[in-house]
């Protein structure tokens, strides 16, 4: 529930510990060796208090030491390139049909859902253009760089004193 409602970054190594993809590869080079990110916990899985934090971004003196690490780095995709390369030469080495049918029968649950629900989803599409949505993409187009998002208190203090979804409560919750 947390990861479809906070919108918060996810590492390459989170996604590869959760199983949302399959490999994480360093494209970092510094001194001339590749380096896995350097701005997150890539060296051990738990913490002290035994909290999981592989992958998780690191914080006060350990990040600004990787900011500079990534600083003196440059990126190199050639580790990037092989592993897509290898696992496109897995599938070239299967049956088209057979891997169609596959992908199908797995979509088919999420295909299900969306039938039976695209209509309202669509009418709730709309509908959200005209307002939380609108703000969002407007707070990101016109923001400054570095303070892209809507101001989210005084979005629910205006809406709790019943001002009504319009221009004038865009304007005021738009970054300046």
């Amino acid at each position: 529930m947390q990861s479809c409602t906070l919108c918060e970054m996810w590492s390459a190594y989170e996604a590869k510990r959760l199983g949302l993809i399959s490999e994480a590869v360093p494209v970092l080079k510094v001194d001339n060796k590749f380096v896995r990110n350097p701005l997150v916990i890539t060296d051990r899985w738990l913490d002290e208090s035994g909290n999981m934090v592989y992958g998780k971004r690191k914080s006060g003196d350990d990040y600004k030491t990787a900011k500079e690490i990534l600083a003196n780095g440059t990126i190199d995709l050639t580790l990037l390139d092989n592993a897509v390369n290898n696992l496109a030469t897995k599938f070239l080495y299967t049956m088209p049909d057979c891997i169609n049918k596959t992908l199908n029968s797995l979509r088919k649950k999420k295909l299900e859902h969306w039938d039976k629900n695209q209509q309202s989803n669509r009418d709730w599409l709309a509908l959200n253009m005209m307002t939380e949505a609108k703000a969002g993409f407007r707070a990101f187009n016109e923001g400054p760089k570095g303070k892209r998002e809507a101001d989210f208190i005084r979005l629910r203090k205006m809406l709790s004193e019943g001002h009504p979804w319009d221009d004038e409560l865009v304007d005021a919750i738009l970054p300046r």
